[in-house]
């Protein structure tokens, strides 16, 4: 398999003295994810840790992502159960697995994905209070970032009394020059979708973005740990439909969420 071009970032942020963010890239299997701890100090880690090793353990035993999800939320609190971390301890995923030209995009919370072809849109959409006010137009995308509860969320791994987490779910095709962004909502929270192009039409190298990324985050409050995964097309990905950045059509598909 063709490894892909990438880059990983993480910081602690401007305020917190911890990093409850995890995340994980594993070229050789195709897989790249970010998980954000919730639960406080030496909770959220421990829960972020448990998934991240959890889902790269079962994609590595040839699990489809959407179970590596499941697997990972029940370890969480079997976690819990023998007294590991914290009762209450739970954490987002975003997580993208590729084959070939293919990919599975795949998350649980209001960690993100966003498509980069030259123009950036949001492709996972959040498990939160603030997407249902957006869903039914009562909120616009700026008011959503100063929302006094925009970090209520409605899905996380590790919930108590939840037997199945809802998980989001995409399929796509990777074209030429497209590249998928993760990222924990201590980048979307902090940074505007055009800053977020900015940076990203700025470098060409992979690293270079998330790190890019990670220190717009830094000028600003950062009020929270910041995490930022690109994944770049194959070399050998095929033209988009229309031009040569990935048409509009046949390039995601919403399997269930």
């Amino acid at each position: 398999m063709v490894e892909l071009s990438y880059g990983a970032s993480t910081d602690v942020g401007n305020v917190r003295d911890h990093n409850e963010d995890c995340y994980l890239a594993v070229p050789s299997l195709g897989l790249w994810l970010i998980a954000d701890g919730m639960g406080g100090h030496a909770c959220g880690e421990v829960a972020s840790d448990i998934v991240v090793r959890t889902i790269g353990e079962a994609i590595g035993n040839g699990d489809e992502l959407a179970n590596a999800i499941q697997k990972a939320h029940r370890a969480i609190l079997e976690s819990v159960e023998k007294g590991i971390g914290k009762r209450g301890m739970g954490s987002t995923v975003v997580a993208i697995h590729v084959s070939g030209h293919h990919y599975k995009l795949a998350w649980v919370g209001d960690s993100r994905a966003y498509l980069w072809d030259g123009k950036l849109k949001q492709i996972s959409k959040d498990h939160s209070l603030v997407q249902m006010l957006l869903d039914t137009g009562n909120l616009t995308e700026r008011e959503a970032m100063n929302h006094p509860q925009k970090n209520i969320i409605y899905q996380n791994l590790g919930a108590k009394d939840v037997d199945a987490v809802n998980v989001g779910i995409i399929e796509g095709q990777f074209y030429k020059n497209q590249k998928i962004l993760l990222c924990s909502d201590g980048l979307s929270d902090e940074l505007p979708r055009d800053e977020i192009a900015e940076v990203l039409g700025e470098y060409d190298n992979d690293q270079k973005i998330t790190d890019g990324l990670i220190s717009a985050v830094l000028k600003t409050s950062a009020n929270d740990n910041v995490t930022v995964v690109v994944v770049a097309a194959p070399d050998d990905a095929p033209e988009g439909i229309g031009n040569d950045k990935g048409g509009e059509s046949e390039r995601i598909t919403l399997v269930g969420e």
